[in-house]
């Protein structure tokens, strides 16, 4: 499979340490504190996104995942990221009007973070140990970085060229759907 690595995260949903992914902090684009833990029993693809990016229009795209699959227990997180040629500028208004009125997104949207550097999320911490189909972990590339993370831990990795409609994303979100 092109553009994606699979690889079991020790523990299942436990990462690096003693943190376990659902004791993960997040805070919505609303400023609402949650954790990685509201969305457990779900596949969720976890997205670097930026408003001003070619891969922008990705958008869409994910967009239409999350409703083709949102009701067999799908979604996707988007976490805006200013790290890369500062091409998500904005405020989280700005980002969130941006999103809603440009590509109609609906899908959860969260406060910018780091996801690169030592001031990376600790989600992007643990995450970024994942391996691509190449075999390479690390540093996130650039924005839309994709990481499908299966009810069971298992984390799928897709660089930014691949497609949120590629038949190889579009095959692991139907393999890591949680059984109904």
């Amino acid at each position: 499979m092109t553009g994606c690595g699979r690889a079991a995260i020790p523990g299942r949903t436990t990462y690096a340490g003693d943190m376990d992914l659902k004791d993960i902090t997040l805070t919505t684009i609303d400023g609402e504190e949650t954790t990685f833990g509201e969305y457990a029993g779900k596949a969720v693809m976890v997205v670097n996104v930026a408003s001003k990016c070619g891969n922008t229009p990705q958008y869409a795209g994910l967009e239409k995942l999350y409703e083709q699959f949102g009701e067999r227990g799908f979604t996707v997180l988007g976490f805006p990221c200013n790290q890369f040629m500062f091409q998500e500028p904005g405020s989280a208004a700005d980002i969130q009007e941006f999103c809603s009125t440009t590509y109609g997104v609906t899908f959860p949207m969260f406060d910018k973070v780091h996801v690169n550097g030592r001031h990376r999320h600790p989600l992007y911490e643990q995450l970024t140990a994942v391996k691509d189909a190449q075999g390479a972990a690390g540093k996130v590339e650039w924005n839309f970085e994709k990481f499908l993370i299966s009810p069971d831990g298992t984390v799928q990795r897709f660089r930014p060229g691949v497609q949120p409609d590629a038949p190889e994303i579009l095959e692991a979100i139907e393999k890591a759907l949680p059984a109904v």
